[in-house]
């Protein structure tokens, strides 16, 4: 799809974790929980409660509000990267320090901070590009009609 045909969006923060990534976004808007809250071998969320149960953020952009739980929320991210199930990039709301060591250990590209919340701009699917050196988050979807 060109630019042409496209509606983009950019936003502005601060940069967590160096790097750029782009991909499809994995949006929600709860606070996930590594340790028991999500299959780190899959990427795929099994809090039961959840509203993204049975979904799976392997290889997207995860938009998120941020960690709860304990500090296994890192170790479980990272098992995810390494066994391929983590995400490309990740977009949150709160940081905190689980959060702040969960993307440090993921080693993706990460951004917070952002002038607009971008639970309220990104929707599910939208293609998204994470640069974490600048702090820029730049979304693209088809264009309105």
């Amino acid at each position: 799809m060109s630019d042409e045909q496209q509606d983009v969006i950019v936003l502005r923060g601060r940069g967590v974790v160096e790097g750029v990534a782009e991909g499809e976004a994995f949006v929600t808007s709860q606070t996930l929980s590594g340790f028991g809250g999500i299959d780190p071998m899959t990427g795929t969320v099994t809090e039961r409660r959840h509203e993204k149960v049975g979904q799976s953020f392997a290889g997207k952009v995860l938009v998120f509000r941020g960690a709860k739980g304990s500090s296994g929320w890192a170790s479980n991210f990272q098992t995810a990267r390494l066994a391929g199930a983590g995400p490309l990039a990740v977009i949150f709301n709160e940081l905190t320090t689980k959060m702040a060591l969960g993307a440090v250990v993921m080693r993706v590209p990460a951004v917070t901070d952002l002038d607009q919340n971008p639970l309220e701009v990104i929707q599910d699917g939208d293609w998204v590009k994470v640069d974490g050196n600048e702090g820029v988050v730049e979304i693209r979807r088809p264009a309105s009609a």
